[in-house]
């Protein structure tokens, strides 16, 4: 009898500590659940998109100092993007971002359905379809791209006005990664930005065909700097462009514009304005997301489709950096954020004015651009993808 109640007593002490155990566990919040995040590039942070990519770490540290744990795999090729998301997953990761271009990523996301996979869609096609747990999104790069084109358009109109150059010197240059919708799109915008403020700038574009290409970059900004380029913008990753704009500076007039990369100290003579991606609200929401197991879609805030997601300014997804005031036009900054609000607002279409835009992949395809054009209207990947006539030349690409 003594020892069926002392195995009465240790089966209900088990039974207290088990049901203890399970209370603690769940009664803890979301924040204070481990969770493995992984980050997995094409590149390293050597590349300005990549390092950009990667700034959204901090402020995972920062929030989640003792939850969560960071895995990061760079420089991964096509044929190793499989064995680098298994190589995450089976360390833990639940979920994963990645701007990799690879298809492979989608493919992946098939054989693990508990971990979330977030692509950026620049390569691989938007995903529309709700509930999988593969997701896209991307910032809506036209609106940096504009604004950074109003402060150079800026720019050269002071120019124009002081005498410096004339009104059919006012020409910028750009230097494309590749002859996609993104690139143009982001190119386009610019132009168009450039010319709200300078009816009279044209420009001239040469493909790098190249992700990260320094000498190539710089080549490129260097040819059409002494083909009488003012100012050069670029979506390319590397720094050559603003080595191209510096080193030219001492004999010519010519501005840079950034990219995801700071260069106001290292260019601090050329460099105007650059733009940036902020990844942030869309990191930190879908962890949020991940943590609370709901839908990510759900929890970050943005223009959805399905399950890729986009955002601009409104959501502070893209942001204006090194806003160099000694070298800007008087005026600048006021006059940006002025924009930037009016875009916010929804008060400025732009990709729209008295353009006929060419299909870069058919001649024979033309847009009005009367009419205007939404971009990301269906999708967070860019879609416009016509060459604008009497403005814009594209010249040669590079690497072929």
């Amino acid at each position: 009898m003594k020892r069926f109640y002392l195995t009465t007593i240790i089966i209900c002490l088990l039974t207290l500590l088990a049901a203890s155990f399970v209370y603690h566990f769940w009664d803890k919040k979301p924040e204070d659940k481990k969770l493995v995040v992984g980050y997995l590039s094409e590149n390293d942070e050597m590349t300005a998109n990549t390092y950009n990519f990667f700034q959204s770490q901090n402020i995972l540290e920062k929030e989640f100092p003792e939850q969560a744990e960071i895995l990061t795999r760079t420089n991964v090729q096509e044929d190793e993007t499989m064995d680098a998301l298994d190589d995450l997953i089976r360390n833990g990761a639940r979920i994963l971002f990645t701007n990799t271009r690879s298809e492979k990523v989608k493919a992946a996301a098939a054989l693990y359905p508990d971990v979330q996979f977030c692509q950026l869609s620049t390569g691989v096609a938007a995903e529309l379809k709700s509930g999988s747990n593969f997701h896209t999104f991307n910032a809506k790069n036209y609106q940096g791209h504009y604004v950074s084109g109003v402060a150079a358009g800026m720019k050269l109109r002071q120019l124009i006005d002081e005498g410096m150059i004339t009104a059919d010197q006012a020409l910028v240059g750009y230097i494309g990664s590749f002859p996609t919708a993104e690139t143009i799109s982001g190119f386009t915008a610019f132009l168009l930005g450039v010319r709200s403020e300078c009816p009279d700038a044209v420009m001239r574009v040469r493909y790098a065909n190249a992700l990260s290409n320094f000498s190539r970059e710089k080549a490129n900004a260097k040819e059409l700097i002494d083909e009488g380029c003012i100012i050069i913008a670029h979506n390319s990753g590397s720094t050559g462009p603003a080595a191209a704009c510096q080193e030219a500076s001492a004999t010519k007039t010519v501005y840079y514009i950034g990219f995801n990369e700071n260069m106001i100290n290292d260019a601090t003579t050329v460099s105007l304005i650059g733009i940036r991606n902020n990844w942030d609200p869309y990191v930190m929401n879908a962890i949020r997301a991940v943590i609370s197991e709901k839908p990510l879609e759900t929890v970050v805030t943005g223009e959805i489709h399905g399950n890729d997601i986009c955002a601009g300014f409104e959501q502070g997804w893209l942001e204006i950096i090194d806003l160099n005031e000694n070298l800007a036009a008087p005026g600048t900054a006021a006059h940006v954020n002025e924009v930037i609000d009016q875009i916010i607002k929804g008060k400025v279409d732009i990709f729209k004015g008295d353009y006929t835009g060419v299909d870069s992949n058919n001649m024979r395809i033309k847009i009005d651009l009367n009419d205007g054009f939404t971009e990301n209207s269906n999708s967070s990947k860019p879609t416009f993808h016509y060459i604008l006539k009497d403005v814009i030349t594209v010249e040669k690409t590079s690497g072929n």
